[in-house]
């Protein structure tokens, strides 16, 4: 059965993306010394990318695609005129996670933001999550959890300070 973990990176107060949809509060940066927990390292293990429309849109505009190794799926209703690369849409969520569960070829990583991560929450199909935390306060944008009255009480795995003003926390959900 296949692990849907989440792998993101939040400003200290709690923010994915400042309020002009940018991440440049973190790619910019080049103090971070994620060492084992470079994002390189971590896309080796997974096999299959599940992102929303808000993030395929996102990567879209801002010209980014690295997923050719990867199984791609883009949970969304509305038909993508044309696709970045190889990859399946969805719409139905509960039918996606009883898929995703049945897979047993590798993790699946939930990209990007956290709308679809809590509608997986929601179903109690995200097992784990990595938040990598950043010494940045954006005083506003896409929120790590958009409010949805989901509550959870996760399990802290570990928490590791990063170099360059990042800690990494990571959490497993029972």
């Amino acid at each position: 059965m296949a692990r849907i973990v989440g792998y993101i990176a939040a400003s200290l107060d709690g923010f994915i993306a400042d309020d002009a949809d940018s991440l440049d509060w973190l790619t910019k940066r080049t103090d971070f010394e994620l060492g084992e927990y470079d994002y390189t390292l971590f896309i080796k293990r997974i096999r299959t990318v599940v992102m929303g429309r808000a993030t395929y849109d996102w990567l879209a505009r801002e010209g980014g695609w690295a997923y050719d190794g990867q199984r791609v799926i883009v949970v969304t209703s509305r038909p993508l005129d044309t696709p970045l690369g190889p990859l399946e849409t969805r719409s139905d969520v509960d039918a996606l996670v009883a898929e995703l569960r049945a897979l047993d070829d590798g993790d699946v990583w939930m990209l990007g933001g956290g709308r679809l991560q809590m509608a997986f929450l929601e179903r109690g199909a995200l097992d784990e999550i990595e938040i990598y935390v950043t010494s940045a306060i954006l005083g506003g944008g896409v929120p790590l959890f958009p409010p949805t009255g989901c509550k959870a009480m996760p399990t802290l795995v570990s928490a590791r300070a990063l170099g360059g003003g990042m800690a990494r926390l990571h959490y497993r959900f029972d």
